[in-house]
């Protein structure tokens, strides 16, 4: 499970102002459950995601993966962790098995379980007609299939995906989608970001919502309703967000 208390990340700017990307928050993500993290551009969602990833350190607060926490025990997190990023580099001149061989070396897999793994997810992925072509030559929604098998070929029980379908065209991302739901039928807890509402309407089983990194709503998708007394969800996230500016007036306000 993903469990984050009271996590910050501050940046300072080139005019001294400190800029608060991630502002107090606060969340879980529990084992076969799907959470998407919902926000505009710019909201935060890619800076949690890499602090949980343990790419970045919090400036504030904490998280932990399956129970390890992400500053005091960072290697214990990434060997239960799976994270694909929207901009993971890949090696043009491997082709996609050698790449993919590579990192589960890098895990200390064997290369008979890396095989078998390859062999698992090329399937539900359906990339076994590109496997052995170079990555150059692969089309975008090929080569996050790459990414994303990079990502998860060690099995972890956790999964973190940063808008995993952002640019591919309908089919592959519906394979994608599959795929995170068949991640839930394993047990495996699944945190992916979006800002496509009508995604997260259909595969996540909890929204958390952030808006200027801060938690402004969270529930699934009949407590969200009940909440707003919206029915879409984005007008539901509309909703959330007036509530939120609204509120901050009023505790900005000087009596």
């Amino acid at each position: 499970m993903i469990d984050v208390q009271r996590l910050c990340k501050v940046f300072l700017q080139k005019d001294g102002t400190s800029l608060y990307a991630v502002n107090n928050l606060s969340f879980r993500a529990n084992d076969g459950e799907i959470v998407c993290l919902l926000g505009v551009n710019g909201a935060g969602k890619t800076t949690t995601m890499r602090i949980l990833s343990t790419a970045f350190k919090p400036s504030n607060g904490t998280a932990s993966i399956n129970g390890y926490d992400i500053v005091l025990e960072s290697q214990k997190a990434r060997e239960n962790l799976g994270f694909l990023s929207g901009d993971t580099g890949l090696y043009n001149r491997l082709t996609s098995r050698e790449f993919i061989t590579y990192f589960g070396r890098l895990y200390g897999m064997h290369d008979d379980e890396i095989g078998s793994r390859i062999d698992k997810m090329a399937k539900m992925l359906d990339m076994n007609d590109f496997l052995d072509k170079k990555i150059d030559f692969l089309s975008s929604g090929m080569k996050q299939k790459v990414s994303i098998v990079r990502s998860i070929i060690h099995n972890p029980q956790v999964m973190i995906f940063d808008e995993p379908t952002s640019g591919l065209d309908i089919l592959t991302a519906r394979n994608i989608v599959t795929f995170i739901r068949d991640c839930k039928q394993q047990g495996k807890c699944v945190l992916f970001s979006t800002h496509i509402m009508r995604e997260a309407e259909r595969i996540a089983d909890r929204v958390v919502m952030i808006h200027k990194g801060k938690l402004i709503a969270e529930g699934n998708l009949e407590e969200l309703r009940d909440q707003t007394n919206q029915q879409d969800l984005d007008d539901i996230f509309v909703a959330c967000i007036n509530q939120h500016s609204s509120e901050a007036e009023v505790d900005s306000y000087e009596f």
